[in-house]
């Protein structure tokens, strides 16, 4: 009986053991999923308003503008260029994948078609998609986890099938603390590094965390020396936001 005691109890722990490591497997794989939902929600909110600058360097030049910017999560969103005064007045409306740019030299709304996603925005280190957020890193990719620390998750992000998405890869390395991406590395089709994009002094805006400095550097040898810095000087959360910003009317409206 002394045996058949052992092999039972034996018999036991093998198959607990096996609950216990089907369950943890489980709850990586949602937790994976709830990392990514968390950092998308830190980073839009159900709104926001700020007053940024960018910082554009490369091997020969540098210059900064300023601007302001409206958003509701990460389906409307306008910016206006408030410096400096030859751009003052450039307008940019975003709307679920739609958007439009105008500029009052020419006194023109123009649609930005979704072939120009990639190009540089206002000849910076970001591109339109950036600007228009058109894919989601919640929807349109699977995740998982790469490895994990005290302080960090390191998650690649790989498009699904049918997502219309413009990078073969994306490895994101997200703060425990504030559930805030700290350092992003993009992979084009070939997954060959194209870009890294690291956000830095993160700063209580409100109840909200945020990091009040993105630094965007291109990886492609014939940018080298090129980075653009964004700073956030202002930011409000999920308090309203006019409607009226997120109309085609709005472009020429706001931009005086």
């Amino acid at each position: 009986m002394r045996f058949l005691r052992a092999d039972h109890l034996h018999v036991k722990a093998i198959f607990f053991a096996g609950v216990v490591l089907l369950f943890a497997a489980e709850c990586r794989a949602e937790s994976v999923e709830d990392v990514i939902k968390k950092v998308v929600d830190n980073l839009n909110g159900k709104s926001a308003v700020m007053e940024i600058s960018m910082t554009v360097k490369t091997r020969r030049t540098e210059r900064t503008m300023k601007m302001e910017s409206y958003s509701i999560g990460q389906k409307k969103s306008f910016i206006k260029v408030l410096y400096p005064g030859k751009d003052a007045g450039i307008t940019f409306l975003k709307v679920d994948n739609s958007m439009w740019q105008y500029v009052p030299r020419i006194e023109k709304v123009i649609k930005i078609p979704a072939s120009m996603m990639l190009q540089s925005w206002m000849g910076s280190d970001f591109s339109n998609d950036d600007l228009v957020k058109e894919s989601s890193l919640y929807d349109d990719y699977n995740h998982s986890l790469i490895s994990e620390t005290d302080r960090e998750y390191i998650v690649d992000l790989h498009p699904k099938p049918d997502a219309a998405v413009v990078w073969g890869k994306i490895r994101m390395s997200v703060s425990k603390e504030y559930y805030l991406p700290t350092k992003v590395l993009y992979f084009g089709e070939e997954l060959n590094l194209v870009r890294e994009l690291v956000y830095k002094d993160v700063q209580p805006y409100g109840d909200r965390f945020y990091p009040a400095l993105w630094i965007m550097t291109p990886k492609s040898a014939d940018k080298e020396g090129h980075e653009t810095r964004i700073s956030v000087s202002s930011a409000v959360f999920d308090s309203e936001v006019d409607e009226d910003y997120f109309t085609k009317r709005a472009l020429k409206r706001f931009s005086k």
